[in-house]
């Protein structure tokens, strides 16, 4: 893969450091490695050792089995919306775009009264109307994301909109729907591949932010922001029920900025930062 070859090694160790989240989540959950999850297998709150690699928390259940079930939660909740919010970023940005005029505005003024709201707020506001758990989560992470994107999307679209090969495909007789999809959106895929990590890094922090305020992953499920939530109630009891899984938190959010800071040099290389 031509950009593999030319991504420095901090892009490359960003991507690397995703997959291996991914991997151990996997394989610490398909093959139950530690145990069940939910399952009582020690004292409450032993600290780490050789038969319980993270120690157990406040029920005498094995931490790591539970932090493997917590990035899964984590990583396909955040990936999920951003999927979502890919799709209709994409469409809401094409056609405000393209089309430009009062369908233009219309869109703009949505997405501009989502995004003055504060993240956090917009988050607990969606889990209070719908109710805490996943799809609050999920929605939460599309409302809050998907305002930027749009307008990143649109503002490409309308630059490409101007090309020479858009205007003689309409001067062709091209339908705009196909104008759109052939000429315009393989135009745009840049900007949505880059805005997409951005988005990613987002919804990993919002579902750590509504788990950890209870609006998020309900129990008996795990999440990262559910197993700091419920650690920080031990903290000085029991430090490694909050340490663990905020340090794998934080190196997801850095692994996913670090990649898509390495995408956007690279598929935007007139704006590509030297590391040297």
């Amino acid at each position: 893969m031509r950009w593999w070859r030319r991504a420095d090694w901090l892009t490359r160790s960003g991507l690397v450091v995703l997959a291996v989240l991914v991997v151990v989540s996997v394989v610490g959950t398909v093959f139950g490695i530690g145990g069940r999850p939910d399952a009582i297998v020690g004292p409450r709150l032993a600290p780490p050792s050789a038969q319980w690699w993270l120690g157990t928390d406040q029920l005498g259940r094995s931490l790591l089995p539970r932090l493997f079930e917590g990035i899964g939660t984590t990583l396909l909740l955040s990936t999920v919306a951003v999927l979502v919010t890919a799709v209709l970023a994409t469409a809401l940005g094409l056609v405000a775009g393209y089309w430009g005029g009062w369908v233009g505005e219309v869109v703009l003024r949505l997405v501009e009264v989502l995004y003055s709201f504060p993240t956090i707020v917009l988050a607990i506001l969606v889990a209070a109307v719908i109710g805490p758990g996943l799809a609050a989560t999920v929605c939460s992470v599309v409302l809050i994301t998907i305002p930027l994107m749009t307008r990143l999307v649109r503002a490409a679209a309308v630059t490409v909109s101007q090309r020479d090969y858009v205007t003689s495909a309409i001067i062709s007789g091209a339908a705009w729907p196909r104008v759109l999809t052939r000429h315009v959106l393989p135009n745009v895929s840049g900007t949505v591949a880059v805005q997409g990590t951005y988005a990613l890094s987002v919804g990993i922090l919002v579902e750590g932010g509504l788990s950890f305020l209870g609006f998020g992953v309900q129990p008996p499920r795990s999440s990262l922001g559910a197993l700091i939530q419920q650690g920080s109630t031990y903290l000085l009891a029991a430090p490694w029920l909050v340490v663990t899984p905020g340090v794998v938190l934080v190196v997801a959010i850095l692994a996913v900025n670090v990649f898509g800071d390495g995408l956007r040099d690279g598929l935007e290389p007139r704006k590509a930062r030297s590391l040297t």
